[in-house]
């Protein structure tokens, strides 16, 4: 039987990429007490890059929205599975971190960054709303348009 969340999910019409695997000697999340600390995720569906390049530059105000909501995504995907599999544990959104791949005069990050903090707003409700930071990057791994690490509380 699907949860609350995962219902909500799908009546939203929204989909989770599988997690990906850390790049490096790290893991993708690790879990504190009742905390989950998912590691930066990238603009990556399933194994493909996406979003390649500068916000303000290369791409458009509008594809770093859809650069972080993607980032959010992977968020979400990495704390079902450190919640074993139940999107009903997460809880509470604690914290999102965002960094903007973005040449020296743009200055929108936060409205970048909303691609994420708005989709967990969708998807977990009051319990999606949190703390944050949004910034600007001279580049990020390779060459994607956002990063966004999160803190999740399981229940």
């Amino acid at each position: 039987m699907a949860g609350q969340i995962t219902t909500r999910m799908a009546e939203l019409g929204i989909e989770l990429p599988e997690p990906s695997a850390p790049a490096a000697n790290y893991v993708p999340y690790v879990i504190s007490g009742h905390q989950v600390f998912v590691s930066g995720q990238v603009t990556v569906w399933n194994g493909e890059l996406r979003f390649i390049g500068k916000v303000g530059q290369d791409l458009s105000l509008e594809d770093g929205i859809e650069a972080a909501r993607l980032c959010g995504l992977n968020l979400i995907a990495q704390a079902k599975a450190a919640a074993g599999g139940d999107l009903d544990r997460i809880k509470r959104v604690v914290k999102l971190g965002g960094f903007v791949n973005a040449g020296p005069d743009f200055t929108d990050h936060p409205k970048v960054i909303n691609g994420a903090s708005d989709l967990m707003v969708e998807i977990f409700g009051e319990a999606g709303k949190h703390a944050r930071f949004a910034v600007g990057a001279g580049s990020l791994p390779l060459g994607v348009a956002v990063e966004i690490d999160g803190v999740f509380e399981l229940g």
